[in-house]
């Protein structure tokens, strides 16, 4: 990202919903998951296919939890298991439902020394690659394992043994000088900006030029290239989880699947665009996000029709380099 935007009158955040005005989307999305589970795959309403993205750089959520709660139809039977694809209003509604339970999640943010932990396993052509990464909060110390194995003699490299790094705060060289770099302190203090309506934030979001433009990409492509890098974060403000889910139901095609299975072998929900063509940048296919159905968590994405699979194993905040949630 570029240096830090001034908040621009743009801090006001849009009031959490409260149990009425979530009473008809949840009775929608009850109606609509009944009607969606007896009716053929081939009659669900089509709609625009476009879209996908994404890159990296840090975290996200959507609603199992919310399908999983919700009651009995009038014979006795719940919603059958395994995948279900949900139509445009049962997906929208979800998402607002997870919008409202992630916004009431805990904003704390660490302190200076503590370390964010995140454990991945990337899933490509040949054996997956698992890793775990230890970042101080201040930017002033990094951890890895397995390690990185140096440049020159590497004889008596270990990759088994925990790899620490500790130098300068370059927060303010960073800022001053207008790298792309950020500590997690700072990119958390940058989300922490962004207006909770999903328009004004994502506007503010395309504005930075966080991960460039590509020419002849459309607004819907690049905002899904940029929530799906915003959810790469391991910690978000829990307003902003709520406006990229906000976000993600206003483009066209996505759609929310229930009962999924992501890499790792754990039931999920997505939320997924698809391509039929090859886009702008590059992609083509099923593009997924992968969400924990009870606390919204971001567990992992899937491009190309699973041609590239990254699976977030564990996650959390821990006081020094090689401790584990």
């Amino acid at each position: 990202m570029n240096e830090l935007s001034e908040l621009r009158g743009l801090r006001a955040d849009a009031p959490l919903p409260d149990a009425d005005r979530l009473a008809a989307p949840r009775a929608r999305l009850t109606a609509a998951l009944h009607q969606d589970t007896r009716r053929p795959r081939a009659a669900l309403p089509q709609r625009r296919m476009i879209l996908v993205g994404a890159a990296t750089a840090g975290a996200l959520a959507v609603t199992a939890g919310i399908i999983t709660a919700l009651p009995a139809n009038s014979s006795g039977t719940s919603a059958p298991k395994g995948p279900q694809v949900l139509s445009a209003g049962a997906s929208a509604d979800t998402l607002e439902l997870a919008a409202a339970t992630v916004a009431k999640h805990d904003g704390t943010e660490p302190g200076p020394k503590q370390w964010v932990y995140e454990k991945a396993t990337v899933f490509g052509q040949g054996k997956p690659r698992t890793a775990e990464e230890w970042t101080r909060w201040d930017g002033t110390g990094h951890a890895n394992l397995p390690g990185r194995a140096p440049a020159g003699d590497i004889s008596d490299f270990d990759p088994d043994k925990l790899q620490v790094w500790y130098g300068p705060n370059q927060e303010e060289k960073w800022k001053k000088e207008g790298y792309d770099d950020r500590s997690q302190r700072q990119y958390y203090r940058f989300l922490d900006t962004l207006p909770s309506d999903p328009d004004r934030m994502m506007k503010r979001i395309r504005e930075e030029h966080a991960i460039g433009d590509i020419k002849g990409e459309t607004r819907a492509q690049r905002d899904w290239r940029e929530i799906n890098v915003l959810y790469r974060s391991v910690l978000i403000p829990p307003k902003v989880q709520a406006g990229l889910f906000r976000a993600l139901a206003k483009i066209p095609g996505a759609r929310v699947t229930t009962g999924v299975k992501d890499p790792l072998g754990r039931t999920v929900i997505s939320v997924s665009v698809n391509y039929a063509e090859k886009v702008p940048s590059g992609w083509q296919g099923k593009q997924e996000i992968f969400f924990d159905p009870e606390s919204y968590a971001y567990l992992g994405t899937s491009q190309g029709d699973g041609l590239v699979v990254s699976a977030r194993d564990a996650w959390g905040v821990v006081d020094k380099p090689g401790a584990r949630p």
